[in-house]
């Protein structure tokens, strides 16, 4: 698994926290901050998903 992935699924953890605090609390700008984390983190996932699958292409070869 590539650290690309488990960073990108951290990020969207930290997100999803903070999206949820600002939810609570009403500060709308630690709610958008959490989504662009979330967002980030999806990003990131996908891009070590994908060096991953470039990885085990390499080593079938």
């Amino acid at each position: 698994m590539d650290k690309d992935r488990i960073a990108g699924v951290a990020k969207q953890v930290k997100g999803a926290v903070k999206e949820a605090a600002g939810k609570v609390t009403g500060d709308a700008k630690l709610q958008a901050e959490g989504k662009a984390d979330k967002a980030e983190g999806k990003i990131q996932n996908a891009v070590g998903g994908a060096k991953d699958a470039v990885r085990d292409v390499v080593r079938e070869k």
